[in-house]
């Protein structure tokens, strides 16, 4: 096989690739929330932080671009199995919550299992001591609303 033909060829992705690429997008939607920064300056301080050599890249960009670009439709289904104010979630179970709703409508080759596994596990490394479960309840709520075949 020429280098050529070689390099046209996708690399099979492997869980753990998409696993960073939501860690790091999760990071990404934090400070975007915070700072109020462009993503494009974003995305460019976390390509010169990390090694995107070992995660799904498409990925990354696709949750830091399209996120932002949806946050009011994604608050509003998320934010109808709140039981307190939007405004009165961390800023990491806001993101969390944001990127896992997105992934939900849009990306439905993800298993709602994966969505919320993955959510879940962002928690538990990046929010409170509990939070993880508020998460986890959250996101349950959006999938059975959202995606209520997948779950039969």
């Amino acid at each position: 096989m020429s280098d050529a033909n070689h390099k046209s060829k996708p690399k099979p992705l492997k869980p753990a690739e998409r696993r960073r690429a939501r860690r790091l997008a999760v990071q990404a939607l934090y400070q975007w929330h915070l700072s109020g920064a462009s993503l494009l300056t974003i995305e460019q301080e976390f390509r010169e932080d990390n090694d995107f050599r070992q995660l799904d890249e498409a990925y990354f960009c696709e949750l830091l671009h399209r996120v932002p670009g949806q946050i009011s439709r994604l608050d509003e289904i998320f934010g109808a199995f709140l039981d307190r104010p939007l405004q009165e979630l961390t800023p990491i179970e806001l993101a969390i919550l944001r990127m896992s709703t997105y992934e939900l409508l849009e990306r439905k080759d993800v298993p709602y299992k994966v969505v919320i596994n993955e959510g879940v596990d962002l928690a538990k490394t990046f929010g409170a001591t509990d939070g993880h479960k508020y998460v986890n309840g959250v996101l349950d709520q959006v999938a059975r609303k959202v995606r209520p075949g997948d779950r039969t």
